[in-house]
Order: structure tokens, then C-alpha cells, then sequence
């Protein structure tokens, strides 16, 4: 059986090439991929910014909805043609943090996509256990946004956000608003800092308070905000210097900073503001299988307004223009890549 596969093959060149399929082996199952995800992981590996981990002739991907195609020996429990999503997280079992029940943040985790073939496949063979039925009544390019929306599920618990919470999100983008939207969702009060006009909009559009840095003084919006005390918890999603430094100077004393942004370099950070108001420090990194279900609930609900978020949806044949999109930083927020005329 034949199939098609978005390779990398060099810095800001991706190919799609013709396969032939392989049969499910023992423990796995097929899957028919419907729609894939382009995130900023997936942005950075365009670039050649991981070419240490991730060679040449890697399959990208790792947030994709699909349905069941052919099930391996020894697995049991699904049907063909069952929606599904996968959990991209292979652990190790045995590490020391998973035995501390930490497997999501595994000292030996591979994770699909990156360290091992992905979801820019239109049949991908996974290990059963790391997949999760969907709805049938949930749209499978909705159900695109599932692992994504997994992050800003984890983040939130992670942070103990609370009803009544004065909340900051610095930074806009996908996971960003996402933050945003499952922060109000537990009753905080939120407040999202993001420059590009076109990701306040979107905030807007979806209920969320959004400030331009560059028109308002963040620090002294949030005072007003929260008559003199601060933020409660503040996100920082932006991977910038700057975004580090407003979050640390909007808090609280005792508030809680979480690191959600991959910063690929030290970050200069005032740690007199961290012992002066007691502040916390939160890394937030990936999730759990009880966040992706929570996520699946959050989407199949509209509670996440996916059709708000996906600005594009291309074919597999124009795959270049779907990281040129994204890329482009313009009216953007989720770009997906369209497999179904490639199944079966």
C-alpha cells in the first residue's frame, strides 16, 4: 500500500515523498492521519535550529487527529475507522522520574515527531498505548487542536490557577491564548500581553483582555487591575527577555511565575524581586494522559472555540506554503495540513 510523508530534508526544505506503507507490528496500531498540526517546534526544526537532535529525512508532527486503519497483533479495544488522537510521549517506565510518577517529563523520553517518526505521514504507525479515542461527533480538524490544548490543560493545573486569580499570560500565540482561555475557564481573572494586533484581536474576539506592551504599561495596568497587590500567576509564553522581565515585575508576593516558553539561552532575571515578594518559579513542560483527556473534553465541547484558532488548512501537495504561513507571523495562529484524500 502506498503513502506519502513530509521529510525533512534541510534547513527550511521539506519534501513530500511516496512510501510504501508498513503493516502494524505487535502492540501497534495504523492510523489513517486526518489533519496535522505546524507548531513553533515543528517551526524550529524548519529552520535547522535542531538539526542535532533531529536529522535528515525525520517525518515532523506530533499534533494530528485521524481514525484507526489496521490494528497489530495483540492489541485489543479498537475498531477500524474509531476516531482517534495520539499522546506524542514515549517513556522510559523506569528513570527516576518515572518512578516518581513523572513519566511525561521521562530522563529517557522520545518523543514522536522530534526523536522518532511523526504524524506528517497519511498512515503512521504508533504504539497503542499512546492513543485516545475521540468523539464521533467531534471534527476531526478540531480535534487537530487536542495536543496543543493538552499544554495549556497541564500549564494551568501546573500553576494551581484558581477562581478569583488575577492572572497574566505574556504572549499571545497559540498556546498563549490557550492559556488564556483555560485560566478563565477556572474562574480566573485574566489578562494576555501581546504586541501583534492580529493576536489581540483573536483574544478579543474570544473574551480575553489583551494589552499591547508597547501602548500600555503593563506593570501599572496590573496594579490597577489588582488595586496595588499584582498577579497572582503569570505565564511566560513569549521566549523573550522582555517577556521574562514583565512577568517577574507583575506578580505578586508569592506569586507564581510559570515557564511555558522554550528559551534557548540564559535570561537575565531579577532575583532581588524574587526574594523581595517570595516569589515562586514553576517550568512547565508537555503534560499528562489525564490533561490530553481533559483536552479532548475542553474541544469536544466548543469550550475551546477551535474554529476561532485555525486560521489555514492546506493539502499535503502544498506543504511549503503551510510552513511559509506560519512563519510569516502575520494573521496566523494554527496552520493544519489536510491527509484525508491520502486515506482509505
Amino acid at each position: 500500500m502506498s503513502m506519502q510523508a513530509v521529510v525533512y530534508r534541510a534547513a527550511r526544505r521539506v519534501e513530500v515523498e511516496d512510501r510504501t506503507a508498513a503493516e502494524p507490528g505487535p502492540g501497534e496500531v495504523r492510523i489513517a492521519v486526518a489533519f496535522t498540526g505546524i507548531c513553533g517546534t515543528d517551526l524550529h526544526i524548519f529552520h535547522g535550529d535542531m538539526d542535532a537532535r533531529v536529522g535528515t529525512g525525520a517525518v515532523l508532527g506530533h499534533e494530528m487527529s485521524g481514525r484507526i486503519d489496521a490494528i497489530g497483533p495483540g492489541v485489543t479495544g479498537w475498531s477500524i475507522g474509531q476516531p482517534v488522537t495520539v499522546m506524542p510521549t514515549l517513556s522510559c517506565g523506569h528513570c527516576p522520574a518515572c518512578r516518581r510518577g513523572n513519566a511525561h517529563i521521562c530522563h529517557n523520553l522520545k518523543f514522536l515527531g522530534i526523536d522518532s517518526p511523526g504524524a506528517m505521514q497519511s498512515l503512521w504507525n504508533v504504539p497503542a498505548d499512546l492513543v485516545l479515542a475521540l468523539p464521533d461527533e467531534l471534527p476531526l480538524d478540531h480535534a487537530a487542536l487536542v495536543e496543543p490544548v493538552s499544554v495549556a490543560v497541564h500549564d494551568v493545573r501546573r500553576a494551581g490557577v484558581s477562581s478569583g486569580d488575577h492572572v497574566v499570560v505574556v504572549g499571545g500565540g497559540p498556546i498563549g491564548t490557550l492559556i488564556a482561555i483555560v485560566a478563565q475557564r477556572e474562574g480566573a481573572r485574566v489578562v494576555l500581553v501581546e504586541p501583534d494586533p492580529f493576536r489581540r484581536s483573536v483574544a478579543a474576539e474570544l473574551g480575553i483582555e489583551a494589552l499591547d506592551p508597547a501602548a500600555v504599561d503593563v506593570i501599572a495596568a496590573t496594579d490597577e487591575h489588582t488595586a496595588g497587590a499584582g498577579a497572582d500567576i503569570a505565564f511566560e509564553v513569549s521566549g523573550s527577555s522582555g517577556g521574562v522581565e514583565t512577568a517577574v515585575q507583575v506578580l505578586a508576593t508569592r506569586g507564581r511565575l510559570v515557564m511555558v516558553a522554550i528559551h534557548p539561552q540564559p535570561r537575565a532575571v531579577s532575583l532581588h524581586r524574587v526574594f523581595w515578594r517570595e516569589l515562586e518559579l514553576f517550568g512547565a513542560r508537555l503534560y499528562e494522559r489525564r490533561d490530553v483527556t481533559a483536552a479532548i473534553e475542553l474541544v469536544a465541547t466548543g469550550a475551546v472555540p477551535a474554529d476561532r484558532l485555525i486560521s489555514r488548512i492546506e493539502p499535503v501537495a502544498a506543504v511549503d506554503a503551510a510552513f511559509a504561513a506560519l512563519e510569516s507571523g502575520g494573521r496566523v495562529m494554527k496552520v493544519l495540513i489536510d491527509w484525508r484524500e491520502l486515506g482509505r
